[in-house]
């Protein structure tokens, strides 16, 4: 049987300073300019608590079956760093770690996204078939395109 978690991660060079990048990720307002998910639902429901960005703010969301339902919490917050808790309500749920690591290289930032979390059994038996990779890779390669975008326009 599969491994008892998984770690799916993305890099891109965005040609933009960490500063910029990182106001795009400690700020859940912002993710609907880049993230992959956004789109899914047209009418989905967005609540937003907490700290307006960074550490302790907090992003729900409630969507058709694609979108689907979940929370998000920002527990870490540098310029060179993001860190959230993420958790999914539906269509499955999971309880997830994201991380966003910024490193200035020549001609902008390297943005590395990390996703990892435990695999239940049924998410095991599932990923003989369908990894997390699959499923979750061209999402986030998806998300990446669309930040680099953001940024570099901004």
């Amino acid at each position: 049987m599969a491994d008892k978690s998984f770690l799916i991660t993305r890099e891109t060079t965005i040609a933009a300073p960490p500063e910029r990048i990182h106001a795009l990720l400690a700020d859940f307002r912002e993710w609907q300019k880049w993230s992959p998910w956004e789109g899914l639902d047209p009418a989905m429901d967005r609540t937003y608590a907490g700290a307006d960005s960074g550490v302790g703010a907090v992003y729900a969301w409630k969507g058709n079956s694609k979108a689907g339902e979940g929370r998000m919490e920002i527990l870490e917050s540098e310029t060179r760093h993001v860190g959230v808790d993420l958790l999914f309500a539906a269509p499955m749920k999971a309880h997830n770690r994201v991380d966003f690591t910024l490193a200035p290289v020549a001609g902008g930032t390297r943005v590395e996204w990390a996703m990892t979390g435990p695999q239940n059994v049924v998410m095991r038996l599932m990923s003989r078939f369908w990894s997390m990779e699959k499923l979750v890779g061209p999402d986030m390669d998806k998300g990446l395109a669309q930040l680099k975008r953001a940024a570099e326009a901004a």
